[in-house]
Parts: structure tokens; sequence; C-alpha cells
């Protein structure tokens, strides 16, 4: 059960917890209020569905099941997916990243890099939310591991600012 500061009733986080139910995923949701008309420093490759997520999929080494299911999620989600990745100049994947635009709004989503610590998931989120304001947007919302301290403060240099925090709770031991 996904758990947040506005979940109710007011006590469900301690009353999950009396029963037993172990916490796990905790996330930061970070919003930048105002996208500035930056323009995109690199180009990115679009992907469709499968395609990316067979590459956040290596990346992440996740499975084949995981992979697919992860594609479907994207393809079919009721909202416009938009994937894309960084390459070098010979072609080798740097960075990759999926946005969602509604209206003037846009989610970052799925930012992974191949060589992590190189300022390769900077440049794409730059491109990203360049490519969004082209389209409109004016704002972003990203979520990130509470314990992710290196993406946080990668999102901050952006602008990023924290919101909220939310987790989940699960009476399954093997989930936690």
């Amino acid at each position: 059960m996904r758990v947040t500061p506005w979940s109710q009733p007011a006590d469900l986080d301690a009353r999950l917890a009396a029963k037993g139910w172990g916490v796990f995923d905790a996330a930061d949701v970070m919003v930048l209020d105002a996208l500035r008309p930056d323009p995109a420093l690199v180009a990115l490759q679009a992907l469709d569905a499968p395609a990316y997520a067979a590459l956040v999929g290596a990346l992440r080494g996740s499975s084949d099941t995981a992979i697919a299911a992860h594609a479907e999620r994207i393809a079919n989600a009721p909202v416009s997916y938009q994937g894309f990745a960084l390459q070098d100049d010979a072609g080798r994947l740097l960075a990759c990243g999926q946005m969602v635009v509604e209206g003037e709004l846009v989610g970052l989503y799925d930012i992974a890099s191949a060589v992590p610590r190189q300022g390769h998931g900077e440049r794409l989120c730059r491109a990203l939310l360049a490519h969004a304001h082209a389209q409109g947007v004016r704002q972003a919302y990203l979520q990130v591991g509470s314990d992710n301290a290196v993406a946080q403060r990668l999102y901050a240099r952006l602008g990023f600012v924290f919101a909220y925090r939310y987790h989940y709770r699960s009476p399954e031991k093997d989930l936690v």
C-alpha cells in the first residue's frame, strides 16, 4: 500500500506498522515551478516503448519479464509517453530517460545513466526539460529514491525542490 502525507485515515501508517507491515521503496517527489526556455544542448534519440524498456531494463539488470511488463505499461499508459537516449558520437549509450507531458506539466521518469557521475544524467535532464518547454510545458515533477543523495543533488542543481515523501507498506516480507 502506498502511504503519502495525505493518506486516510490520518494514522494509516501507524495502523499498518502495528499490524507488522514493513516499509519499502521510500521516494521523494520533487517539483520545478518554472521551466526556463533553455536550449537543448544535446540531441536525444527518440525511442519507442519496447526499445526504451529494453534499454533502461538492461541498465538496471531487469529480467526479460520485467522489461516486457515495463514496455507494456508505458505503451498503454493513459498519457503520452516520450522516451529518449543520450549517446556519444560513436553511438554508445550515456543516459536515458522518459517524460510524460500533460498540458503545462511534465513528469520525468526512469532517468538512468550508463556512465555514472560523468554529468550525462544532468545533460539528459536539461535536454528533456528543454524539449518539454518547446511543447508548452511550464512546470515539472519527478520522484527519486529517498536514499539517492546523488540524484537528489542533481535535481536540486536543475532547480527542483522537495515537495513530499511517500513509501509503501506490505505484509509480504519478501517485498520489504
